[in-house]
């Protein structure tokens, strides 16, 4: 399978994402700095990953979502690509508006980092297809503005059409109803604050976040 990773200034977790994919896949990714403004033809998967692009001024991910590589992106994404935002790369997809809601300020205003527990909600997408539903999984988690908000008529929107992919089972950061990754209405974007490809390996304490990239390889290679 063929992937990329987005780039931008201020991303600091390109390359553990680019490790994750080459692990997984047996091919290293094209790294795409956030001014291209086309991505490689026949990409079976773009990686948008965490950090403080822009060093998050404005809001987290507001300026990268204007860089001009982003309307590639939002391009192959519609055509119907898997595109996987984590933490930052999550910021940025609710700013480009492929996914609805926002991220705002830790309910208690601190940078929280450790691994947390969640449940899987949602196992009929390409990225949740090699987990068992509700089952509980350890992700690391390295955020400030990791509050996912939305209105109720969105919030029940999303759980009414099963979109919410991944959710805090102990409070994390204040998000509303505990909500940690969701999904476009298509099911090929996904969004989450917790970062899976840092526990692929034994040596990262576990492989849960592992089954997530499998399972965008098996469905798309």
């Amino acid at each position: 399978m063929k992937t990329a990773v987005i780039v931008f200034p201020g991303s600091n977790c390109d390359r553990d994402l680019a490790v994750a994919l080459e692990q997984v896949t047996g091919r290293k990714p094209d790294m795409i700095w956030h001014t291209d403004t086309e991505l490689p033809s026949g990409l079976g998967f773009i990686g948008i990953p965490g950090g403080f692009s822009y060093g998050d001024y404005l809001r987290s991910g507001a300026i990268s979502a204007r860089s001009p590589v982003m309307r590639a992106v939002v391009a192959e994404a519609e055509r119907g690509v898997p595109v996987f935002g984590v933490c930052n790369g999550f910021q940025i997809l609710t700013e480009t508006g492929l996914l609805p809601g926002a991220l705002m300020r830790n309910a208690g205003l601190n940078f929280v980092c450790r691994d947390v527990a969640m449940t899987v909600e949602n196992t009929q997408s390409i990225f949740t297809s090699r987990y068992k539903a509700n089952e509980e999984i350890r992700i690391p988690v390295a955020h400030h503005d990791g509050n996912f908000f939305a209105d109720d008529a969105t919030l029940d929107r999303l759980e009414g059409e099963g979109r919410v992919a991944f959710r805090y089972a102990e409070e994390v950061n204040g998000a509303a109803r505990g909500i940690a990754g969701i999904l476009n209405a298509q099911g090929n974007v996904l969004g989450m604050m917790p970062h899976p490809e840092r526990m692929i390996e034994p040596a990262h304490g576990g492989l849960d976040g592992r089954r997530l990239f499998e399972g965008v390889l098996e469905a798309v290679a």
